[in-house]
């Protein structure tokens, strides 16, 4: 049997990790079988390209980060295997033109599986941008209405607060209602919502990522030709929407579908090309759209891994099968907090429950600290509630897997008898 030299110039890319599998793209079609002085490989490379090795995956934490926020194992590995030759271009994503072949395959690929998750049609387009969605607080009032015109903002936390403040640079937007008063803990009856009927789009947050409220239902604009705008960055691709109601969704990739640095934006293409004269060359949507994303160079090595995780996501079953394992995820937490005796409490009102983002208090607000440090004892990191309300918040996106919850409730129910 031909043995491979792992400094032979065709030898596979070999990386040894001490935070989970290492995947291994073998070159030879000849059956092989490698050593290296910490670990060993066998292989044949005419049944497979791909090899798994095991290493010390219990090294990697439990991240219950708000955003960045943790990414599917597989894809990270799947990711790993690719980085240093992209499907054999010689190259890494990271070094690719924007303009040439591979990439747009790249870029193609992920916009095709996204339309198919979250069953997008023709008439919208999808757009792959850079800022935040903190930029489009901006870019929406600029595409979408003239500097007099009126909007409706219903806020329900604090980004949608934020998002009304910097459209009123640019429109005249009005607070329709706010959860302010209440320390945002509930979404009001959309009936007795005080709409302006002369109002271009009215404006949600359809989960909040600090306060852990999330839209089950969405609200319809009074103006029957105003249009639904939602800011859906902590709860997007975590469920089935029907993306007709809306006549814009903008997402931040860094909480369920990819690494930060990657805006989608999903508008009506009859609502493009009305940008206000002012309005920056970057943040007009129209230039975007007829560009295919690719006006100037995009962040290409996040669309890439976003295109990665819409991938893993139809290889799962789709938005309804992950939905499924978001509630049961969600239920196992909630559950533990409200069986707890007042010991943990969240203060959102049950039916309005974010399945990503849950905050929680201590009775006992002294022992927040130990808390955080035990956990992180057991690799349960960021878990530490946002500085603006403080208390606890558990993220648990599309990526946290149902162990790392179930051991949360778990180190929780320890951590009460020893301090109840």
């Amino acid at each position: 049997m031909a043995a491979t030299s792992l400094n032979a110039p065709n030898a596979p890319l070999l990386q040894k990790t001490h935070q989970t599998h290492v995947f291994l793209k073998t070159i030879s079609t000849i059956p092989c079988q490698t050593s290296a002085k910490r670990f060993s490989i066998s292989c044949s490379a005419t049944t497979q390209d791909r090899l798994s090795v095991q290493s010390q995956s219990q090294d990697r934490v439990f991240n219950f980060a708000a955003g960045p926020a943790t990414l599917p194992e597989n894809v990270l590995l799947k990711a790993q295997s690719e980085l240093y030759n992209w499907h054999g271009s010689g190259m890494s994503v990271m070094e690719m033109s924007h303009r040439g072949k591979d990439f747009r395959s790249i870029i193609e690929k992920a916009e095709a599986d996204l339309r198919s998750l979250l069953n997008i049609p023709e008439n919208y387009a999808v757009l792959f941008l850079q800022g935040g969605a903190t930029t489009q607080f901006a870019a929406v009032p600029l595409n979408l209405c003239a500097p007099g015109d009126s909007v409706d903002y219903l806020v329900t936390g604090s980004w949608g607060d934020k998002a009304f403040k910097e459209a009123k640079k640019y429109c005249n937007p009005k607070v329709i209602w706010s959860g302010k008063s209440e320390n945002y803990v509930r979404v009001p009856s959309f009936d007795g919502l005080e709409l302006n009927p002369n109002a271009k789009y009215l404006h949600i947050c359809a989960n909040e990522t600090i306060y852990g409220v999330e839209f089950k239902d969405y609200p319809v604009p009074r103006n029957p030709n105003g249009v639904l705008v939602a800011d859906m960055s902590s709860n997007f691709c975590s469920k089935p929407v029907d993306v007709t109601k809306f006549g814009l969704i903008y997402a931040g990739a860094q909480k369920n579908v990819g690494p930060s640095g990657v805006c989608i934006v999903i508008v009506r293409k009859d609502l493009l090309g009305n940008a206000q004269e002012s309005t920056p060359v970057m943040l007009d949507y129209k230039i975007h759209a007829d560009n295919n994303s690719l006006y100037n160079t995009p962040p290409c090595y996040g669309i890439y891994m976003c295109g990665l995780v819409f991938e893993d996501l139809l290889k799962q079953g789709g938005l309804e099968e992950v939905e499924k394992k978001n509630q049961k995820k969600a239920g196992i937490l909630y559950n533990a907090i409200d069986e707890s005796k007042g010991f943990y409490r969240c203060p959102v009102e049950k039916s309005v429950r974010s399945l990503m983002n849950v905050p929680f208090t201590l009775e006992k607000s002294e022992l927040g600290a130990e808390f955080l440090k035990e956990a992180e004892k057991e690799k349960m990191v960021q878990l530490k509630g946002h500085r603006s309300v403080g208390g606890m918040r558990a993220s648990i996106y599309n990526a946290m897997p149902l162990a790392g919850v179930e051991k949360l409730v778990a180190f929780m129910k320890d951590f009460q008898a020893k301090h109840a």
